[in-house]
């Protein structure tokens, strides 16, 4: 199935995707107040397994508390994590991205949110590389986007919410228009953050380094696979802050995102990353990453949620 078909969970119950409806009213319509998830389910080798779902499942309980969307039974742990199951097994798919999302419903209008009922939902659809496929071995073209992530103290950056993406779409937008891939984005004190929805490596003399959540990331999943996955190779793996050049001058560079897996970065600007394709480092860590999803290799870090 694809796209705006199967059954989608909806505040405890399975319902036909055209059902799945809210109100025109609903809160988060008009304020931005939701918080959500992407998840990856992937076709091994014994079947299909959710990516990381307990880290996934764990960030998002995390990003409505944050917002004081928690308390609510239907957005606990145990009953996110088993609707995501219930999700897979009730459309039958092998491999699919799924999207849970908690959000303040019907009850009111106005800043104060208390008054609308806490909502959640998850869907599915079959959606393969979001930068194109041949992005994965060929890598992506990129610009530094005019546009900046929010300061200290503004927006929770470590809240995976909806509100907080109205910037990412001005940043995407700006590098479609201007004819790019994707953007990245800086910090409000001008290091590196991130792309639009992607967290970022540099590789230079065989070392690592990425942004810290200090630089206004969100501290992805796939982030933190990259690291464990580049540290099991025997690399070094830096965190810290990245300034613009230093983006013009290593000799890798990729994005790591749910959705956009582990894609090698091209160009900068129209400046060349290293030979201008995926780099040998590169590589060997999306292999690997692949290699574990497919069940070729074995998910020693315990990642995989059979279904």
């Amino acid at each position: 199935m694809s796209w705006g078909q199967g059954k989608i969970w909806m505040n405890g119950e399975l319902v036909e995707w055209a059902n799945a409806q809210v109100h025109v009213m609903t809160h988060a319509l008009h304020y931005g107040s939701n918080v959500f998830e992407g998840i990856r389910c992937y076709d091994t080798k014994t079947g299909p397994a959710i990516f990381r779902l307990d880290e996934h499942i764990k960030r998002l309980v995390n990003s409505a508390k944050i917002y004081r969307m928690d308390g609510d039974e239907k957005v606990s742990f145990d009953i996110l994590k088993q609707a995501c199951i219930d999700v897979v097994k009730a459309n039958d798919y092998k491999s699919c991205y799924l999207r849970p999302i908690i959000w303040r419903g019907y009850g009111g209008i106005g800043l104060n949110p208390f008054n609308c009922p806490v909502e959640a939902a998850i869907a599915a659809w079959e959606w393969g590389s979001y930068l194109g496929p041949e992005a994965l071995e060929k890598g992506v073209n990129v610009c530094v986007s005019s546009w900046n992530r929010a300061a200290p103290n503004t927006f929770p950056s470590l809240a995976k919410a909806g509100g907080n993406y109205i910037n990412s779409q001005l940043v995407k937008m700006e590098a479609v228009l201007g004819g790019y891939d994707e953007g990245i984005v800086l910090d409000s004190y001008g290091y590196v953050s991130e792309g639009s929805g992607e967290n970022i490596f540099l590789i230079n003399d065989g070392a690592l380094f990425t942004p810290p959540a200090s630089s206004a990331i969100l501290p992805g999943i796939t982030r933190d696979s990259a690291i464990q996955i580049a540290v099991e190779l025997g690399y070094n793996v830096t965190e810290r802050q990245v300034t613009r050049e230093n983006l013009y001058i290593v000799d890798e560079m990729f994005f790591t995102g749910t959705a956009a897996e582990i894609t090698p970065i091209a160009s900068v600007d129209k400046i060349t990353v290293g030979e201008g394709k995926r780099g040998p480092i590169t590589t060997e860590i999306q292999q690997y990453f692949f290699e574990l999803l497919s069940g070729e290799c074995e998910d020693k870090f315990g990642w995989l949620t059979m279904i």
